[in-house]
């Protein structure tokens, strides 16, 4: 259901029960007052008929019955009768309501005569009974037209809000129809940010988060574009070496064959390796990192990481390791911090150790401790102007050979595990690298 034809129909529900109820409530006001108003009416006749008899002298009502009968002419749906205390009738405006007017308890009661319901009072004064009745019928026809007046300005205010109603949503309504126009006839590349222009001003949260997804996705495509550019030129240069070492082969014998596919093999494997960590990396950025309650130990991740580097005895790891746990899996907090080791071990000085201290440390905002996993190396590290470029894909900042993505998929580890990546130089020389990881 769209958004127009949902807000007709609930504001035309709401319209519609609300005046019917305002119509109930003032029919059901109306017809108890018109009743009440009857009633009063019949027993102010009483009582005016009452008032008359007191002022009539006496020898009035000497003449026969018939004669006494015929002195009040008869109205029409309406009927009274004069009885004395004796029982005779003194006067009365129809001869043929006997059942109607005869005496009866004092006040209001329905009677009926030949299938027609009357409503009578009866009032006693001074020894004498006025009875004065009206046709129920009367009443009923007095509220029939009054409910007519009830109705039928209900009816024509519905039909002209409803009207009212469906233009102002359509007039409302309007500014989004030229909106998704707009959009549709944008052309699929076009990720510029949306103009909030002639919308109302509820909408402008909507189009505010819709320009920050527009910009995320610009982001990060042409973050992916700048990936598969700089993909494509690290994967082209050894499958360019491989292919030279294969057609050197070709055209050699002896000992340069086989030396030229050993270059082929070397190239190979760094293909294949670089291809691993693009693979790794596509991973983790695609699918995340999810927390884990349970996580990992930290011997068991120093343990994994050192075992996997290429020059295990050269790394200095604590004697004693606390024993905490980090909301990582084992394989994504070991591989991150394999990748550090390995930068350390490969742009650090031959031979020298690479030390790795472990320690545990406060949360500057919540309540939980930081586990800090510190790689400290005696090379002369990267200068404080290119740290900032330190885990960008394919960024190298020396000639060794290397893909340039193992800080880039330790980053990703770290920051997708609500981690840390610190690069520094200590005073007391060297590169240090912090891997900040939440303890759980």
């Amino acid at each position: 259901m769209s958004l127009k034809t949902r807000l007709l129909v609930i504001l035309g529900v709401t319209l519609t029960v609300t005046w019917s109820l305002a119509a109930a409530w003032l029919w059901w006001g109306l017809n108890d007052e018109v009743e009440r108003t009857l009633d009063r009416r019949l027993a102010q006749s009483a009582n005016m008929v009452a008032g008359l008899m007191a002022r009539l002298p006496e020898d009035s009502w000497a003449a026969d019955e018939t004669r006494r009968a015929s002195i009040v002419a008869p109205l029409k749906g309406v009927a009274c009768q004069v009885t004395s205390a004796q029982g005779q009738v003194l006067a009365r405006t129809h001869t043929n309501m006997a059942a109607i007017l005869d005496v009866g308890q004092p006040g209001y009661s329905y009677r009926q005569r030949e299938g027609e319901d009357w409503r009578v009072y009866t009032l006693i004064r001074d020894g004498v009974t006025i009875t004065t009745a009206d046709r129920v019928t009367e009443r009923r026809s007095l509220m029939r037209d009054i409910l007519a007046l009830v109705v039928v300005p209900f009816a024509v205010a519905l039909v002209i809000s409803g009207g009212v109603l469906w233009w102002g949503t359509r007039r409302a309504l309007r500014p989004l129809d030229g909106w998704r126009e707009a959009l549709s006839r944008r052309h699929r590349d076009d990720l510029s940010p949306v103009t909030a222009t002639g919308l109302p001003r509820e909408l402008h949260p909507l189009i505010a988060t819709l320009n920050a997804l527009l910009e995320r996705m610009r982001a990060a495509i042409h973050r992916e574009q700048r990936f598969t550019d700089a993909a494509a030129h690290e994967l082209r240069t050894p499958l360019t070496a491989v292919k030279t070492h294969l057609q050197v082969a070709r055209r050699v014998e002896g000992d340069a064959i086989r030396q030229a596919v050993v270059h082929a093999e070397q190239g190979t494997q760094r293909l294949a390796a670089t291809l691993d960590q693009l693979l790794a990396l596509a991973r983790i950025e695609g699918a995340g990192v999810q927390h884990e309650t349970d996580g990992a130990t930290v011997a068991d991740i120093v343990r994994s990481a050192v075992r996997d580097t290429q020059e295990p005895a050269r790394i200095v790891v604590p004697a004693k390791l606390p024993d905490a746990r980090v909301g990582v899996s084992l394989e994504l907090a070991a591989t991150a911090l394999r990748n550090v080791l390995d930068n350390a071990l490969k742009h650090g000085p031959a031979g020298l150790p690479v030390t790795l201290d472990v320690d545990l440390a406060p949360h500057e905002t919540n309540a939980t401790a930081w586990v800090e996993l510190r790689v400290h190396d005696q090379g002369s590290g990267v200068p404080d102007e290119a740290l900032a470029h330190v885990t960008e894909r394919f960024w190298r900042h020396s000639a060794t050979s290397g893909s340039g993505l193992g800080l880039a998929i330790t980053a990703a580890i770290a920051e997708r595990a609500s981690g840390e990546l610190q690069f520094q130089h200590p005073a007391s020389g060297g590169f240090e690298v912090c891997m900040k990881l939440p303890q759980v």
